[in-house]
């Protein structure tokens, strides 16, 4: 049986993402709704270890529920993976009487959590919190939902420089292992052609899906690529590769890069930040660990952290399909 809870961490880790700040301030007002203590941990697991950590009251959280980024910071942490970093942790925990931690992160993030766990018994609750969408147990993660429409914002103003100057462009959106934000971002904006990395289409079939959108008198086309896209080409190979089979078209490539990681987190985010990181704190309250809290059907659920880390979130095949109807 879990002991009492009295003192709660919470942690942002991993890659940042818009939607982390609102998750920080609903865990710390959940902790002074409950009347707990609330402590926050400063660069991750790193932080853990260097016993870099901060108590955080209602009135620290004022004004985050808006910004991107994380108040807390993130670093990567290679002591955290030895043994001895992690008993560091553990006893620094221990000193400050900290009873439950809140890991806001990804599947790196989780793993940590996972074996932290499993060594000292200690209560965990993810939050996930990346851009990618890649978790299982949840249709969206934090940040998602604002990334894409950074994304779909910056091809609709590349669209427009596009149609000027009668170019392809290929733009190159975050996802080196998923292309939720590749295949979502490239219907909303209406792309000609997406390259994700769950499915490889084949270069064949681009040349002639651009040659059809050519005939078809089309003045613009749009390559949507994510990162890791199958083809076994970088975005400028592509492009390389289309300016020598179809000589017809000027080529250009822009590369969104981290600012889609960036930016004030979309209505969207500022909510389901707030409500998974109420449920994390009463899922502790309750006696759970080992737990990840997500969206499923707009409700609120919770999945063995295990799972969260090794199922894996496919990507929407329909959307694929519709994608090549409406792209014709």
């Amino acid at each position: 049986m879990m002991k009492n809870i009295k003192k709660i961490a919470v942690m942002t880790s991993g890659g940042d993402a818009p939607g982390m700040n609102a998750a920080i301030r609903a865990v710390v007002r959940s902790c002074a709704y409950y009347s707990l203590s609330c402590v926050g941990i400063y660069r991750g697991y790193e932080g853990l270890i260097e016993d870099d950590l901060i108590e955080l009251t209602a009135r620290s959280v004022h004004n985050i529920v808006n910004k991107g980024g994380t108040i807390l910071k993130s670093a990567r942490s290679t002591e955290f993976r030895t043994k001895e970093g992690r008993a560091k942790a553990f006893e620094n925990l221990k000193e400050r009487e900290v009873d439950a931690m809140v890991v806001i992160g990804g599947d790196g993030s989780f793993t940590g959590a996972v074996i932290f766990n499993e060594e000292f018994d200690f209560p965990v609750i993810g939050i996930p919190g990346t851009i990618d969408n890649d978790i299982f147990g949840t249709s969206h993660t934090l940040g998602y939902d604002t990334a894409l429409n950074t994304a779909v914002e910056a091809i609709d103003k590349i669209r427009d420089t596009a149609s000027s100057h009668n170019r392809l462009f290929f733009v190159e959106v975050m996802g080196r292992d998923a292309g939720f934000i590749a295949l979502n971002a490239g219907v909303g904006a209406g792309a000609e052609e997406i390259l994700i990395p769950e499915e490889d289409l084949g270069l064949d079939r681009m040349l002639e899906s651009l040659e059809r959108s050519r005939r078809a008198g089309k003045s613009s086309s749009i390559v949507v690529v994510a990162e890791g896209d199958k083809s076994g080409k970088n975005v400028y190979e592509l492009a390389a590769y289309v300016e020598e089979n179809l000589p017809q078209y000027d080529v250009r490539v822009s590369i969104l890069g981290h600012m889609q990681r960036g930016g004030s987190p979309s209505c969207f985010d500022r909510v389901l930040a707030s409500r998974l990181g109420v449920k994390a704190v009463e899922l502790l309250l309750d006696g759970k660990t080992n737990l990840m809290v997500g969206l499923k059907d707009n409700k609120v659920i919770s999945t063995d952290i295990k799972e969260a880390v090794s199922g894996g979130h496919s990507i929407n095949y329909e959307l694929l399909r519709i994608s090549d109807i409406i792209t014709t």
